[in-house]
């Protein structure tokens, strides 16, 4: 008997995989659980049609995710922050207030998670600050402090 597996299956396969099992495995255990689908023709198809749909969405992602790294690359935000009477600015700049402005200045919507700081950014000046965009794609923006009066 084939089956299509639906879930993870410890000693026989992962996800996606069609295996050749014994009758009563199959339909006793493996179906009956839920751990997976007979395998005739048609849920193959479906199961296929499935896959291909999700690696056009994949590759749609990942073009998206490298259009936006190729503007914030371009680019550079500006943020306005208090200074201190030592030059220094009270608290930090922190991955909120740049996705915050990286949505208000060049309209690219960053989660503050995606955005990572080595270190605090508690001076004025110009910083480069990473943007993780997901599929392992990277950008890295120009952040400018300045002090606000």
């Amino acid at each position: 008997m084939k089956v299509l597996l639906i879930k993870d299956v410890k000693g026989l396969g992962k996800t996606g995989e069609v295996h050749e099992v014994k009758d009563g495995y199959g339909k006793n255990f493996l179906i009956g659980k839920g751990f997976a689908l007979l395998a005739t023709n048609e849920i193959l198809n479906k199961h296929k049609a499935q896959e291909r749909k999700k690696a056009e969405n994949e590759a749609a992602e990942i073009a998206l995710a490298k259009e936006v790294a190729t503007k914030i690359e371009a680019s550079k935000i500006t943020i306005k922050h208090k200074v201190g009477a030592n030059g220094h600015l009270i608290g930090s700049v922190t991955n909120k207030e740049i996705g915050e402005a990286l949505q208000e200045q060049l309209a690219i919507e960053i989660d503050k998670k995606q955005i990572h700081l080595d270190n605090k950014i508690k001076t004025v000046g110009i910083f480069n600050v990473d943007c993780k965009l997901g599929h392992a794609i990277h950008a890295t923006i120009k952040v400018d402090i300045i002090a606000e009066v």
